[in-house]
């Protein structure tokens, strides 16, 4: 194995918080393979490129020499991770589960090395607890510590319902830890507490404590709001390489960048040396030959080059829905400019174009009508104000 301090600076890249730096180089001491985890609840079917930088931090440990754990979730699925959300989520069946989780199974391995990745569901072992098992386990940290929690207080403080359930799962996170004797887990920013509760039971059950460490949360393809199937701004892995390779292309030159650093090995100063254009193209095909090969690669960039060349509208755009009623609110809202003055500036210079006609003002947009928009040469969307049509 590579010594720990070279260990350490690759795998320290894009990372946001490390609990604790000195324990891992410690850890990554101990001449033998550390044991890496991270748990996945499959809650949607599609995994996508959010779900990915987790994914190549895992794939870095794997390169390293260290044995990886692929953690379905599929048991606390069901209950739903309360973090970050605004109230009790609707648990997902048995059955929702056991289907997203044999997707999940699938798309995993376009990126982890399936001859060294260990893949478990944590039923097999929640699933068999006893009810005393159970309510052990739920002894082991106060209602106090709970409230901690950022969410949890917040709806506290505005009367809003939290289950016991709830207070369950980063119990139920933390033991996987307990039953894996991770040496290490990885999680995104919002997955903090739930992080660190495994290091909490690992220490009360007697093991020596996980690192965490906790990733950034990509962003979609707005440039705003994390990447996620329910604002509509993701990029799954499965989507058809005309899909990914498009929505690739309408990203921003900073959040290509950003895209740059979590979801590859390249050297950033490179990047920032060439044009714009080509980085974001070299970006397409490279995540587009990952995901697919390389013939779909090469056929999606030619594809790309004849419509834009043309100056036809893609049809696989990104749709945005917003709630605001003209376009330069709209465009701020959705990320497609800095802000309403920004967006009344481009539609000004005539760098907006809504159903091929360029605006000169600003335009109030129809409920329920779908615009194909275009912001500058490159950035193109389907716009769509929420509401019935009139």
């Amino acid at each position: 194995m590579k010594p720990a301090e070279e260990q350490t600076k690759l795998l320290l890249r894009g990372v946001v918080e490390v609990i604790q730096e000195k324990e891992l180089i410690n850890k990554l001491d101990f001449k033998r393979p550390l044991r890496v985890k991270a748990g996945f609840d499959p809650t949607a079917p599609d995994l996508h490129l959010g779900h990915t930088v987790l994914l190549h931090k895992l794939r870095q440990f794997q390169d390293l020499g260290h044995e990886v754990t692929f953690l379905i979730g599929d048991f606390t699925g069901m209950i739903g991770d309360p973090s970050g959300v605004t109230e009790t989520r609707r648990p997902l069946t048995e059955e929702d589960v056991r289907e997203n989780a044999k997707t999940y199974e699938r798309q995993v391995f376009k990126i982890l090395d399936r001859g060294r990745t260990r893949v478990r569901f944590n039923s097999e072992w929640l699933g068999r607890m006893s009810a005393i098992e159970f309510a052990r386990l739920g002894s082991k940290v106060t209602v106090a510590r709970m409230l901690e929690r950022d969410d949890f207080t917040k709806r506290f403080q505005e009367k809003k319902d939290i289950s016991i359930l709830e207070f369950y799962y980063p119990l139920l996170q933390g033991y996987d830890s307990v039953e894996l004797r991770a040496d290490v887990e990885l999680g995104g920013t919002d997955q903090k507490f739930n992080l660190l509760m495994g290091r909490t039971l690992q220490r009360r059950y007697g093991q020596e404590e996980q690192v965490v460490m906790t990733l950034p949360l990509l962003e979609g393809t707005d440039g705003v709001r994390k990447m996620s199937k329910s604002y509509g701004n993701y990029i799954a892995l499965e989507d058809t390489p005309s899909e990914m390779f498009g929505k690739i292309m309408s990203i921003s030159d900073v959040l290509m960048l950003r895209y740059y650093e979590l979801l590859t090995d390249h050297d950033l100063d490179a990047i920032r040396a060439m044009h714009p254009m080509e980085a974001k193209k070299r970006l397409a095909g490279e995540l587009v030959t990952r995901y697919h090969s390389q013939d779909a690669a090469k056929n999606a960039a030619e594809a790309f080059e004849k419509k834009h060349s043309r100056g036809e509208f893609p049809e696989d755009a990104p749709l945005l829905e917003t709630e605001l009623g003209t376009v330069a609110t709209a465009m701020a809202s959705e990320g497609l400019a800095k802000s309403r003055g920004e967006a009344r500036r481009l539609i000004a210079m005539g760098a907006v174009e809504l159903e091929g006609e360029v605006l000169s003002e600003d335009r109030e947009l129809v409920e329920g009508r779908i615009y194909k928009t275009r912001v500058g040469k490159t950035r193109f969307v389907r716009l769509r104000r929420k509401g019935k049509p009139g």
